[in-house]
């Protein structure tokens, strides 16, 4: 779950971690009320969930308080538009104001959890204000690494590595120390799967300041944290995702193509998505309904895939260990006798009770193309979408 960026820097000023005076406005007039008492000189930032806002035209540094009342009203109600979010845009309902801020250095910091020895790493940068991507493609030796054992905990000699790398006067040292400190701990305290302030920077005074920052929370654990499940913003987030979470499909993501997937396991889900690549077509979403025996998750994965107008086919691969193919079978069954199918179904079915699971597909007199290999499942799914 995405946190807007106002929201982000509520928690982290609540860590003792500094931020620009600023304030949320919904209206021009709130927006010009907040620039007046912050001296004028602000910037007007568009809360939407996706990067690149600057290059959309979604922060404006203004002069006057009603310059920032302009160029609120000039934001709110649109669709803003970045490389992040692709031509749809996303809809602007709140902008920041915040207070205009002399700086001499941009810098990078931020956690994520790496996927490949499953610690915090903290990155820190000294190119802030680049897409942390791009620096890590066209000058990778300018991003530092360090892991954290969450067991032991963050130590200060791994805040004092960072600083120096960073090359931060020896007054910023302890600062800079005892920021990313309280940031780690945002980070555990808080589940987060990725928090970033870019750019962190040295204002003329010398001072350290998040000037941005951009917060994500693992979905697994939002159980453990209510008043974050209550900052989720759906208006920002795909409908047919909110869409499917409400029906208990966690795991459905959307995606650009037009073969719609139902898989059950995360990596079969993957490799199938890489298979349809492989056969010349492109997946219309991930979607793994897990392992259980439940027709009620058969169709309404089924209803959010008939939803999606883009969708041309749809591909069912299953391997059944502690899920039955039958009650799979049966769920396919029932979507097509509701009405919930329009397009053409690929089944490829592996796995407990099998057998019956293609009897019942067979005898049950509905359109449904079963094939054994999984290649050729994923190179019928691609004709089949060609021809619809």
């Amino acid at each position: 779950m995405k946190l807007h960026e106002y929201q982000a820097k509520e928690i982290l000023a609540r860590y003792g971690i500094p931020i620009p005076r600023g304030q949320v406005a919904e209206t021009g007039t709130q927006a010009g009320n907040a620039a007046f008492r912050l001296g004028g000189r602000v910037v007007v930032k568009a809360q939407v969930h996706a990067g690149g806002r600057g290059k959309g035209g979604g922060i404006k540094l203004v002069r006057s308080d009603i310059e920032a009342g302009l160029a609120a009203l000039d934001m709110l109600g649109s669709r803003l538009v970045t490389p992040q979010t692709g031509p749809e845009g996303v809809p602007v309902q709140k902008v920041l104001v915040e207070q205009a801020v002399d700086l001499r250095r941009e810098l990078y910091l931020g956690i994520i959890i790496d996927p490949a020895n499953g610690l915090p790493v903290i990155m820190a940068s000294d190119a802030g204000g680049m897409e942390i991507e791009e620096v890590a493609a066209a000058t990778p030796e300018r991003i530092l690494k360090v892991s954290v054992d969450p067991v032991i905990g963050f130590q200060p000699f791994q805040g004092r590595a960072v600083a120096y790398a960073l090359g931060l006067e020896p007054a910023q040292v302890q600062p800079a120390v005892t920021l990313i400190g309280n940031l780690y701990r945002a980070f555990m305290e808080h589940d987060g799967s990725l928090l970033e302030i870019n750019p962190l920077v040295v204002t003329g005074e010398g001072r350290l300041l998040a000037l941005d920052a951009k917060f994500n929370i693992e979905d697994n654990a939002l159980f453990r944290h209510p008043e974050l499940e209550a900052l989720r913003d759906i208006e920002q987030e795909d409908p047919l995702e909110v869409q499917a979470r409400g029906m208990g499909i966690n795991n459905y993501i959307k995606l650009h193509g037009d073969i719609g997937c139902v898989v059950n396991g995360a990596g079969l889900a993957m490799a199938t998505m890489d298979l349809i690549k492989l056969a010349g077509g492109e997946p219309a979403n991930f979607l793994d309904i897990g392992t259980v025996n439940d027709v009620g998750r058969v169709t309404n994965a089924f209803q959010v895939l008939s939803t999606d107008p883009a969708v041309k086919a749809i591909f069912i691969n299953i391997f059944g260990g502690l899920a039955r193919v039958d009650i799979i079978a049966e769920g396919i069954i029932e979507s097509f006798r509701s009405g919930k199918v329009s397009v053409p179904v690929v089944t490829r079915l592996a796995g407990t009770n099998v057998a019956e699971g293609k009897r019942m597909l067979a005898e049950a007199g509905i359109p449904v193309t079963q094939v054994d290999s999984l290649n050729e499942a994923a190179k019928a799914a691609v004709r089949l979408a060609v021809g619809a």
